[in-house]
This record gives structure tokens, C-alpha cells and sequence, in this order.
């Protein structure tokens, strides 16, 4: 592995714009050597002609990094909330609680579903953001630390139940998502009024 890296760089500088204008530039120095016109001199006019093109050469540009498109993301967005679904049919949660997480993921499950959820979160990066937080980590969260806390609560009872933290905390995420919901019609609306105006002015013109 040590030596493959040194000989990586090697190849890639004579494969470089550096070296090619530079050879360019050698062999026309070659040219003047066998035209008599370099003289005695010939290997530094050779040289010489070679590091000026290598200077002169537009340097290699790096590759531009290549991420996930939108509809990449949200089809793994989509499959994380498949193994959510999974997850939260394994686990024992109190009836309300368990009203609340179904109603949740099927929130969510809309907002994924194929058409115009989807075609709304593709324009909206900091949505799909907010989305996958909440599937991949809020949620989760909410659940495994509701299982935990239930148990030391049996070893120590008092205080606000574990229940009814679980449930205070599925009824924000269910608002967040509902406010995510109500901001992409909203934007949807938008855009199509905007459409309606062009359309007007455009046809009054």
C-alpha cells in the first residue's frame, strides 16, 4: 500500500495538463536542437522551454463532489420510516401514547408518499432535513427513553410518569409535523398564484 501511492501521483502527473504542455514545449525545443538553432546549449533550451510550459499550464481543477440527489434522500428517508414502523409494532407503549405514534408515522408516511408530498420536499432541502431528524433520531429517542426510564421508574416511583412524558413529547413532534405539512401547502399555494399572475400579465401583453 506504501508504494502504490507514490507511483498513484507519478502517473497522474504525466497524465497532467502541467506535463503535457510541458512536453509540448520540450519538443518544440527538440525541434530548434535539430534545426541547429539551440547550439551547444540544446539541453537547457530543452529544459527550459519544458518548466515554462508546465508554469504557463492551467493547474487541475478537483473533482467536484458528487451528493445525493433529492429523490435519493427521500427514498432513504422513506425506508428509515419503513424499519420505524417496524420498530414501534416491537415495542410496548400505553395505549394513548401508541395512538399518537401511529397517527404520527402515518403523517409522515404521507409526506413520503409518491406525488406531490414529495414533489413539495424536493424544492424544500431544510424540510426534508427537519423530516429525516425527526424519523431518524426524535422518534427513536422518544421511544427507547420512555422503555428505559419505565424500568428505573418501577425501582423508584414518584414524579411525572414516563407515560406522560412519552406522550407530551409524540404530541410536539406531531405539531412540528403538522406545521411542516401546513408550510409546504402553503408554499404550494403560493407558487400557484404566482403562476395565475404570470399567466394573466402575460396574456394582457
Amino acid at each position: 500500500m506504501a508504494t502504490s501511492r507514490p507511483s498513484t501521483r507519478v502517473l497522474g502527473y504525466l497524465e497532467s495538463k502541467k506535463n503535457l504542455v510541458g512536453s509540448a514545449c520540450g519538443l518544440a525545443g527538440l525541434a530548434l536542437t535539430v534545426a541547429g538553432a539551440a547550439g551547444a546549449y540544446w539541453p537547457v533550451v530543452i529544459a527550459g522551454l519544458y518548466g515554462a510550459g508546465a508554469l504557463v499550464a492551467p493547474p487541475e481543477r478537483a473533482p467536484v463532489p458528487v451528493f445525493p440527489g433529492t429523490a435519493e434522500q427521500l427514498e432513504a428517508v422513506r425506508e428509515d420510516l419503513g424499519r420505524l414502523r417496524d420498530y414501534g409494532a416491537e415495542v410496548e407503549l400505553p395505549p394513548t401514547a401508541e395512538g399518537k405514534l401511529g397517527g404520527l408515522l402515518d403523517l409522515y408516511g404521507a409526506l413520503l408518499e409518491p406525488g406531490w408530498g414529495t414533489e413539495a420536499l424536493a424544492t424544500e432541502p431544510d424540510a426534508v432535513h427537519a423530516l429525516s431528524r425527526a424519523i431518524r433520531l426524535d422518534v427513536p429517542e422518544c421511544v427507547d427513553t420512555y422503555n428505559r426510564t419505565r424500568w428505573w421508574t418501577r425501582l423508584t416511583p414518584g414524579g411525572e410518569s414516563p407515560e406522560r412524558h412519552l406522550e407530551r413529547q409524540l404530541s410536539v413532534l406531531s405539531e412540528e409535523a403538522e406545521r411542516l405539512t401546513a408550510g409546504l401547502q402553503d408554499r404550494e399555494a403560493r407558487r400557484q398564484q404566482t403562476h395565475t399572475a404570470y399567466l394573466e400579465e402575460r396574456g394582457r401583453s
